[in-house]
């Protein structure tokens, strides 16, 4: 058994507390100063705040040219434009990189990330390979990092012959979940897409994590197919929604509409907190009870140049588009970041409590509020009980 203990930490801005790690699991909280036996490895946390692992919970680890030679960014300011301008040109930058993808999980855990679900481009180009090398560059940082895949049609699916096969066969070969894409402006036939993607995730037993980018009418019309097939399926709690741009641009009593609709089937929601997207209704979201996780999307790849992997900033962002200042807001804001995410990456529990992951962030701030609203330097970070960074 390894054992190992941060001494002097502030969970959540509590009062100092040593946490006791066994084999890479939170084994005890205790008062600060309480004697260790012998053999025991000390971290010490010097009086700094503690949080649980960052969880990014929508990344595209697959897609970056983090690491190499600046590529200036081109295509279409459209989804399909995006598309095509990543087809055209990914092969040339040898799109998907072990190299890459190593180095962005690595600016990642920097940053405490230490759980990911990763939707992995699924195409006839690339068939299936994205799957492992994401798997690999994963565990070569390091074996203790969480990580989920989707297996995603960024091309489309139905117009892309031969890619429901692929998603079928990702899902028997062990991928956690298959992805979709936006069923009626890309595939133009949202019940056929629907249909097929779903039938997929109750026979294979994976959950569904489906991009929504359409908006209005058209984006609430696929949110209430999603919403259909989730109770028809019984797959309450295996069903995500990625961007769901529609929310935000809807009225409040159809939003509420499909909100409680959501809560009902127990389908989730994970944002990217896109400071042009329409502004989802987070507040009500969080009031029906509907999961909401937080991820970067892509970062440094051909859909565009932004991003450096911080999604404790981006907690920050989030609570500013939804409004949020008060001290109970911001706490939640950074509960998406952390603890109200392990749905999204296949935990029950990750948060700084018995029997958790032993993944730990620690910091100089005041409190969860202090980091959320000024994202200051990760000093410490642990993983499955293993110091990472510090």
């Amino acid at each position: 058994m390894t054992r190992s203990v941060v001494t002097d930490v502030r969970p959540w801005g509590a009062a100092a507390s040593d946490l006791v790690i066994e084999n890479g699991t939170i084994a005890d909280i205790r008062p600060t100063g309480t004697a260790q036996p012998a053999g025991t490895t000390v971290i010490d946390g010097r009086g700094l705040l503690a949080l649980p692992g960052l969880i990014n919970a929508h990344a595209h680890l697959d897609k970056s040219w983090w690491g190499r030679p600046w590529v200036p960014y081109g295509g279409e300011p459209t989804t399909q434009g995006r598309i095509a301008h990543e087809r055209a040109h990914r092969e040339e930058l040898g799109i998907p990189s072990p190299e890459s993808t190593t180095a962005l999980v690595r600016e990642l855990l920097s940053f405490g990330t230490t759980a990911f679900r990763s939707h992995v481009d699924v195409d006839l180009g690339v068939g299936l390979t994205g799957i492992q090398l994401v798997r690999e560059a994963v565990a070569a940082v390091d074996p203790g990092i969480g990580l989920q895949i989707v297996a995603f049609p960024q091309d489309g699916v139905l117009r892309r012959p031969g890619v429901l096969d692929l998603l079928d066969r990702a899902a028997a070969e062990g991928a956690d979940h298959i992805g979709g894409l936006d069923p009626a402006s890309i595939d133009r036939d949202p019940v056929g897409q629907l249909d097929a993607l779903f039938d997929i995730a109750d026979r294979r037993g994976v959950g569904l994590d489906i991009h929504l980018h359409d908006r209005g009418e058209l984006g609430a019309f696929q949110y209430e197919l999603i919403i259909e097939r989730t109770r028809a399926t019984g797959l309450a709690g295996r069903v995500n929604v990625s961007h769901g741009f529609a929310l935000g641009n809807l009225t409040p009593d159809r939003q509420l509409e499909i909100v409680d609709a959501m809560a009902e089937a127990g389908v989730s929601l994970s944002t990217v907190a896109g400071v042009t997207a329409p502004r989802l209704p987070n507040t009500m979201l969080r009031a029906a009870g509907v999961p909401v996780g937080l991820g970067t999307d892509g970062i440094r790849d051909l859909w565009g140049p932004f991003g450096d992997g911080d999604v404790l900033r981006l907690a920050g962002t989030l609570a500013q588009l939804a409004g949020w200042r008060r001290d109970e807001d911001l706490l939640s804001a950074a509960r998406i970041a952390t603890s109200a995410a392990a749905g999204f990456v296949g935990r029950e529990r990750h948060d700084l409590v018995v029997g958790a992951p032993a993944d730990v962030v620690l910091l100089d701030a005041q409190n969860p509020q202090d980091a959320i609203t000024r994202a200051p330097a990760r000093d410490i970070v642990v993983v499955a009980g293993n110091v990472v960074r510090g």
